[in-house]
């Protein structure tokens, strides 16, 4: 049985060994001969797995947006909770290797192109968030969608930032109760206990409900 690490591992052991060089040399005094040498892989091995510096830096978030889709194309039974869900699953990830990813957050502050692209890669979360509420909510209003998906990302890279900024440790509890707080704003959160079949219901909801939110409710409960 064969020991050698994973192709995973492998990967992240070539991003690993870049962050550092980049942390200790700058972005763009690091070539690309020179993590692949520190990783232990050759230059071709390096461009077929990355194709670029920048690539490398951003590796996890392709992995974990291809991961979120996969998630977020199951059947879920409220797919608000879903959505931050997904989100709860990205800051797992990085507390993970929490180091690692403050070394990342140091080198993209100080790169412009690096910043750039950090935004167009919370876009793409928000877009896939916005993207499955409408298909998983039919006749969803399209400004709660975004509005919803733009609530929950700005939340989840709020309480990131904490553990980027610092040294302590920022428990995914945290980014939980904030979540918690977005779904009552929003007026979607899963909030009271189920009714027994011979129970007389009266249905209460908040006037900023959006209305897919209340018929998904409805049918959840009638049906």
């Amino acid at each position: 049985m064969s020991d050698a690490p994973s192709a995973s591992a492998a990967r992240s052991a070539v991003v690993a060994a870049a962050i550092d060089l980049f942390a200790e040399h700058g972005f763009d005094q690091t070539s690309v001969e020179q993590i692949a040498q520190a990783a232990g892989v050759s230059r071709s091995t390096f461009f077929r797995q990355f194709g670029g510096k920048e690539d490398v830096v951003f590796a996890d978030h392709e992995l974990l947006l291809d991961q979120l889709r996969s998630y977020l194309g199951k059947t879920h039974a409220n797919p608000w909770v879903a959505v931050c869900e997904a989100s709860v699953r990205v800051f797992t990830h990085f507390t993970k290797d929490a180091e690692l990813a403050r070394r990342r957050y140091l080198v993209v502050r100080d790169v412009p192109a690096l910043r750039d692209r950090e935004i167009v890669t919370v876009f793409r979360y928000e877009r896939l968030f916005d993207e499955y509420l409408r298909q998983a909510l039919p006749g969803l209003d399209p400004l709660d969608a975004v509005g919803f998906s733009a609530l929950v990302t700005a939340v989840h890279n709020h309480v990131l930032r904490r553990l980027l900024r610092g040294p302590r440790k920022v428990p995914v509890s945290e980014l939980r109760t904030a979540l918690d707080g977005a779904m009552r704003r929003f007026g979607v959160h899963p909030d009271g206990s189920d009714a027994a079949p011979d129970d007389l219901a009266v249905a209460v909801f908040p006037r900023r409900m959006p209305i897919a939110e209340v018929a998904r409710r409805l049918e959840a409960e009638l049906g």
